[in-house]
C-alpha cells in the first residue's frame, strides 16, 4: 500500500512512516519543516520518500493524495508556544491546511484519518472526557483556545465531507503523547523536564503544580491509528487515543528526577513569565478511552516509566 503521512518528519508522523514501512507500506512523508526535522528521518532508507512541501499548496496535495491509497494528515501547527507566538500563521495551517487535505482526499476518494488532539475539549471540567463531551473554551482573546478551534473546524469540515461527500475520514484525538524525538521546544512538558534533569538542572514547573494529565507512548499511538484505518467500521467516527495514569505535574517532575537520578531542584514559574500573552491552562485533563477499547481492543501498554526512559534515552544519543 503506498501511504501518504502529512506531518511525516515530525515527532508522531516520523514514527508512524517507520511503522507503516515495518508492514510494508510505501511511505510519502510530506512536510514543510516548520516543527518537524530531517533528524526524525534519516534512520530511514527504502520504501520513503520525503516531499518539503506545504499543505496549503493546493496543486501539491492534489498530485500527491490522487497516487496513494492512504492518507494519515498528522501535519499541524502545534505547541501552546508556537499558537501564542504565531497565531495567524498557526491558524492558516491547522484551518486552510486541513481544508485542502480533506478536499483532496474527498476528491480522490482515499480513505484518510486525521489527528485531532484532546484540546477539542477546552477546559472541560467534567473528567475523564468522552467523543461526545462539550467543548468549553475561553475568550476569542485567549490566543491558546485557537488551535482547539481550529481543530474542531477540521473536524467539523471532515464529518461534513463525509456526509456530502462520502469521505472516509476517522478521526483520532491525541491525549499528550509522548516518547523519543518530541522536541522539548515547543513547549511539551516530559522532554523539557527530562533535558533538565539529564543535566542536573532546574526543573521549571508552570502554574503551581497541580493541574493533571495523562500520558500516552507514541509507540501505543501509533498502533491506535493503525487500528483505526484497519476496519471499516471506525469511518465517519471520532475516538480518543490516550493513556491511564493521571497524573500531577509536580508529580511528573518529581518521578523524572527520580528516575533519571538527577539532582535537579524543582522551581515554581508563573504562567505570566513563561507564556507569552493570551495563555490559559485547565486543570485536569483525563481521557475516557472506552470506545476505542470496546471497538477494536486497544489499549495502551508502555507505562510513564517507560516513557521517561525512552525520552531520557533518545536526549542522551541525540
Amino acid at each position: 500500500m503506498r501511504v501518504l503521512v502529512t506531518g511525516g518528519a515530525g515527532f508522531i508522523g516520523s514514527h508512524l512512516a517507520d511503522a507503516l514501512i515495518v508492514r510494508g507500506d510505501q511511505v510519502v512523508a510530506l512536510d514543510n519543516f516548520s516543527t518537524g526535522s530531517t533528524a526524525n528521518i534519516k534512520h530511514i532508507t527504502k520504501n520513503f520518500e520525503i516531499i518539503d512541501g506545504d499543505i496549503r499548496n493546493a496543486d501539491l496535495i492534489n498530485d500527491t493524495i490522487k497516487d496513494v491509497d492512504l492518507v494519515f494528515h498528522m501535519a499541524a501547527a502545534l505547541g501552546v508556544n508556537t499558537i501564542l507566538e504565531s497565531p495567524l500563521e498557526s491558524i492558516s495551517t491547522n484551518i486552510a491546511g486541513s481544508e485542502v487535505v480533506l478536499n483532496a482526499a474527498a476528491n480522490h476518494k482515499k480513505r484518510i484519518l486525521i489527528a485531532s488532539t484532546s484540546e477539542i475539549y477546552g477546559k472541560n471540567p467534567k473528567q475523564p472526557l468522552n467523543e461526545t463531551d462539550d467543548r468549553v473554551v475561553g475568550s476569542p482573546q485567549k490566543i491558546r483556545w485557537s488551535y482547539s478551534d481550529a481543530k474542531a473546524i477540521e473536524e467539523a469540515m471532515a464529518f461534513s465531507l463525509n456526509q456530502e461527500k462520502g469521505l472516509k475520514v476517522t478521526t483520532a484525538r491525541l491525549f499528550n503523547t509522548v516518547g523519543s524525538r518530541q522536541s522539548a521546544h515547543y513547549g511539551m512538558v516530559v522532554p523539557r523536564f527530562v533535558r533538565s534533569a539529564l543535566k542536573n538542572e532546574p526543573i521549571g514547573i508552570y502554574g503551581d503544580g497541580t493541574q493533571s494529565r495523562v500520558f500516552c507512548h507514541v509507540h501505543d499511538a501509533i498502533e491506535a491509528l493503525l487500528a483505526l484505518v484497519g476496519t471499516d467500521k471506525t469511518i465517519n467516527e471520532v475516538y480518543n487515543v490516550g493513556g491511564t495514569g493521571e497524573i500531577s505535574i509536580k508529580e511528573l517532575a518529581d518521578q523524572v528526577i527520580k528516575e533519571t537520578n538527577s539532582q535537579s531542584s524543582i522551581e515554581f514559574i508563573s504562567y505570566e513569565k513563561a507564556y507569552a500573552p493570551g495563555f490559559e491552562d485547565m486543570q485536569r485533563r483525563v481521557p475516557d478511552i472506552s470506545k476505542i477499547k470496546k471497538e477494536l481492543n486497544w489499549a495502551p501498554k508502555k507505562n510513564l516509566s517507560q516513557i521517561i526512559a525512552d525520552v531520557a534515552q533518545h536526549i542522551n544519543n541525540s
